[in-house]
């Protein structure tokens, strides 16, 4: 405490006043208070922190109350506050009575002696009245962590010539609803063996998921191998898929060559753009996914494999199973754990997040800063339809940025850029009327207004665009804007 033998009569009465007030309103306000003195033992706690008591394990205040702190509070800190004599404001208490948001504060005589310490519960259900800070903790814990487990499998697997995963799932950007179901789905599957069907639009990040469901699998030491069907001549898919005997044909070659499944095995093959695979060869597949076993072409002997199959698809399997382009039998045996990527115009409040990681990756790569989008060109890139979806829009950030003389980007620079693309609707979706800040009414005798009114105006134009490109998100308008939570939070009162 202050020393009060300098004050005023009139001042230290006050201060004395203050100090009753305060103890006396944390102990009626909070869920709970103890006192500990100079030794450390508990030697007062208030009505509200007798209810934990049972659940502490004593019956009686008195089999608590007198007896040092440590043996009758689990994981108590004020130890450390008493020792060092600096409180510790906010931290989280959990013991056999639950998780608890705590506040530890040290008390001091007149001379500045630390006397004891005041700890106060000030939530007694921690997992409700912090859930949702304590749900993005846990999320960007466990990315982390998987990032830190890819991280060392990866140097486990150098020099082993083995072909791995790039990505986790903290490398998929986005903690939109969307994104972060999508985000759950997978980490399901990751725990699977059975087959994973990824379903979405092209350049939605699919191919990524697959890697990210490998590395968080149990066969993430092993390898993982990827086709892209779209991308091999179908006369040359079989091979590709099953491998060549030793002088199978003319021009083969003399030891033979091992086909992805083959590559694979011990880890992951992702097939991608399944639905655009040969009819003629997908009952081949079928018959090598149900007997985990393959002939080379120009063999007459069978392979065992242990592959874990990933596939993703741009098309419409179902449409196609209906049409007669795709075996209705090999889609089942494909289709055991579905997972749906969003579009990105699902998800528009992930565009800030996922424009500065493409940014700061092309920085990466050209060795030049990454580009700074102003709030009216986010508020551009959030009302496109993105048809070519994360893709697309890595895109238009690489035109815009190679385009212009500096690594701020304007509207209309990327105005410019999707018009040339095509783009049908390039400028902002126009705002709900009910969104539209009412126009201010000009000064006297229709003189200019004050600029701070101006000011305001635009403000609440921006802020209320903002608003409606992220269909009411106010964390990601905030950040659409440049600006702090705080700060959009204050300003919205007038929305």
């Amino acid at each position: 405490m202050p020393n009060t033998d300098a004050l005023p009569r009139d001042a230290q009465s006050i201060l004395e006043l203050a100090a009753h007030s305060m103890f006396d309103l944390f102990a009626n306000a909070s869920e709970g208070m103890m006192l500990v003195d100079r030794q450390a033992r508990v030697v007062w706690i208030n009505d509200q922190y007798k209810r934990f008591l049972p659940a502490l394990g004593f019956e009686r205040v008195e089999d608590f109350v007198g007896h040092p702190v440590a043996s009758v509070v689990q994981n108590t800190q004020m130890h450390q506050v008493l020792e060092s004599g600096k409180p510790i404001l906010i931290d989280l208490l959990t013991n056999r009575a639950g998780t608890f948001v705590v506040s530890r504060v040290p008390l001091r005589d007149a001379a500045g002696e630390v006397i004891g310490a005041l700890g106060i519960v000030l939530f007694d259900h921690a997992e409700t009245a912090l859930a949702p800070l304590i749900q993005k903790f846990s999320t960007l814990q466990r990315d982390l962590d998987e990032a830190r487990r890819e991280l060392a499998t990866q140097r486990l697997q150098q020099g082993t010539g083995k072909r791995q995963s790039k990505y986790t799932f903290a490398s998929f950007v986005g903690t939109s609803p969307a994104a972060v179901e999508v985000k759950r789905q997978a980490r399901r599957a990751a725990q699977s063996s059975s087959p994973v069907l990824l379903l979405g639009e092209t350049g939605t990040g699919k191919e990524l998921l697959a890697h990210a469901i490998h590395a968080s699998s149990a066969r993430a030491r092993g390898p993982f191998i990827s086709v892209n069907i779209a991308a091999v001549p179908d006369t040359l898919l079989e091979a590709e898929f099953f491998g060549v005997a030793p002088g199978a044909f003319t021009g083969a070659e003399r030891k033979g060559r091992d086909g992805k499944f083959r590559l694979a095995d011990g880890g992951t093959l992702f097939l991608d753009e399944i639905g655009d695979m040969p009819l003629a060869l997908q009952s081949k597949l079928l018959r090598a996914l149900q007997e985990g076993e393959i002939e080379p072409l120009g063999s007459n002997k069978l392979l065992p494999f242990d592959a874990r199959v990933i596939a993703a698809t741009s098309r419409d399997l179902v449409k196609l199973v209906r049409e007669g382009s795709f075996r209705e039998d090999l889609f089942y045996r494909l289709n055991v754990l579905p997972v749906r990527v969003p579009a990105l115009r699902d998800r528009r409040e992930d565009i800030a997040a996922l424009v500065e990681a493409l940014g700061e990756d092309m920085a990466l790569r050209s060795g030049d800063q990454p580009p700074e989008l102003s709030a009216d060109a986010l508020a551009l890139l959030a009302a496109q339809r993105w048809r070519g979806n994360i893709r697309e829009l890595r895109n238009v950030l690489e035109q815009a940025t190679m385009r212009g003389d500096s690594h701020h980007i304007t509207a209309a620079q990327l105005e410019a850029v999707l018009r040339e693309a095509g783009v049908e609707q390039v400028a902002p979706l126009p705002l709900p009327s009910a969104a539209r800040p009412a126009p201010l009414p000009a000064g006297p005798n229709g003189a200019l207004r004050p600029l701070a009114e101006q000011v305001a105006e635009l403000e609440q134009h921006a802020i209320a665009a903002a608003l409606a490109a992220t269909d009411g998100n106010k964390a990601a308008a905030a950040k659409m804007l440049g600006i702090a939570r705080a700060t959009f939070y204050a300003k919205t009162a007038a929305v």
